[in-house]
């Protein structure tokens, strides 16, 4: 597959471009240009990153091992920003999603190979979504036999519109209310001088600090994400002169999914981990009712529940996609959000709804949100070493040579991916060893695995 050259397509794509300016209008439109990186589609996979699942990862890490997880959210922000401008790089510059690439590049079966990671993932992604929505909605005595179909109409729904940034902009709306989660942290009264003893404590000889940090990796790095992002500045077409504000709305987001990592993480450590750090986290009702002593009705109720809801309906939308454009890519099937269902996109649509109604009808027959949210993310960190070397590989071979990576910052970006890869393969044994045992450190029951 012809690799786009560095142009790409913005040599044509935009006649209005040459026009010129109305007097004053340069001036007028500053703001815009300033804010255009944050409503795009590296906000909103960033947004979608900070999910169900993470937010309930980080909930039980703020629970058991209280500030001692906040370090590693911190060293995770450069992580995530390499590894999704890569993306970046690749979807403008080559004008082809992930899956496609792959295939191109290396053949049909690493593709599929590849494939199979994101179903995993994008089908772990959607279980804890949807299960969290009726978390959600039981909070306020809505059954899930209500609130499920509901957000299963209105997710497929907005795909059907015919307008990817439509889409994108009402994913970032939905997204933004996990900042619900700031007022919720500064609620709960944690301690300065706590926080800077966790900051350097990371008690990796403990087993279960070890498989919660696995956890804690997959929730930031997440197979669709890649999937997501580089198909979606493929689908809008945006060319090589907008690859800044791609990058600066991809280094926006990756700071804000961080700061709400951190707020779950300290709000739950100043609360449960100090006062009742084995209290038992079955559902998102035992979250909030474990968090109202300390921080009342309308935190632990109202800013818990649109924190958790804005981020599993964020995370449905983009998983979705995802797991819809890596297939259509693989198997050659014509997608797009720019265009309404018809017969040459009728497979594309058809996969992303039949990927909502398998997550709610799972989700209907009851789950175990907090196992089940934790082990997804576990198995993310243990499919990072396949999803990052085919990023590396890409990056390396699909880009034009101007557009590689050089010098000191390949090598940093090439130490941090290897060095997530490597982690997520020396933690497979011991990984295994736990899913075989109740879990230590208070973490529950052995888990229900999706793999």
């Amino acid at each position: 597959m012809a690799v786009r050259d560095a142009v790409g397509r913005g040599d044509s794509a935009r006649p209005t471009a040459s026009l010129p300016a109305r007097p004053g209008s340069r001036a007028r439109r500053r703001p815009l240009t300033v804010l255009l990186p944050l409503f795009g589609s590296g906000l909103v996979v960033m947004l979608a990153d900070t999910d169900a699942g993470s937010l309930i990862t980080a909930s039980q890490s703020g629970a058991s091992w209280g500030y001692r997880m906040v370090l590693p959210q911190l060293i995770l922000v450069p992580i995530l920003y390499v590894v999704q401008e890569m993306t970046v790089r690749l979807g403008v510059l080559t004008g082809t999603g992930h899956g496609a690439l792959i295939r191109a590049r290396f053949g049909r079966g690493w593709a599929v190979l590849s494939a199979g990671t994101l179903f995993l993932s994008a089908i772990g992604a959607l279980i804890t979504e949807f299960a969290a929505v009726a978390g959600v909605g039981e909070l306020f005595g809505v059954s899930r036999w209500l609130t499920i179909p509901v957000a299963t109409a209105l997710l497929i729904g907005l795909a059907l519109t015919g307008s990817h940034r439509r889409v994108e902009r009402i994913g970032i709306a939905l997204g933004l209310a996990e900042l619900a989660f700031l007022p919720a942290m500064l609620l709960g009264h944690p301690s300065a001088r706590a926080l800077a003893h966790g900051l350097v404590s990371l008690p990796m000889s403990h087993g279960s600090y070890r498989y919660l940090l696995a956890a804690n990796v997959g929730a930031v790095i997440m197979p669709w994400m890649v999937f997501y992002q580089q198909g979606a500045v493929t689908d809008k077409g945006v060319d090589a002169t907008r690859i800044r504000r791609e990058r600066a709305g991809t280094l926006v987001g990756a700071v804000v999914t961080q700061v709400v990592m951190i707020a779950v993480v300290i709000t739950v450590a100043a609360t449960i981990g100090r006062q009742h750090p084995d209290a038992s986290l079955g559902t998102v009702g035992q979250i909030s009712a474990a968090l109202r002593p300390s921080l009342g009705v309308v935190g632990a109720k109202v800013l818990f529940g649109a924190g958790m809801l804005g981020a599993a309906l964020v995370a449905a939308l983009v998983s979705s996609l995802a797991g819809a454009w890596g297939l259509a890519e693989i198997f050659g099937w014509q997608h797009t959000l720019n265009a309404r269902p018809g017969r040459k996109t009728a497979k594309f649509y058809l996969s992303y709804a039949l990927a909502h109604v398998a997550g709610a009808v799972l989700v209907l027959a009851s789950v175990d949100l907090i196992g089940l949210s934790i082990d997804a993310e576990v198995m993310n960190a243990l499919l990072l070493p396949i999803v990052l070397g085919f990023l590396l590989a890409l990056e390396a071979r699909a880009l034009p040579a101007a557009h590689r990576m050089r010098g000191g910052r390949k090598y940093l970006s090439w130490a941090l991916c290897l060095l997530v890869m490597g982690f997520g393969l020396y933690l497979i044994p011991s990984t295994l060893g736990l899913l075989r045992t109740p879990r230590p450190g208070g973490i529950g029951h052995p888990p229900f695995i999706l793999c």
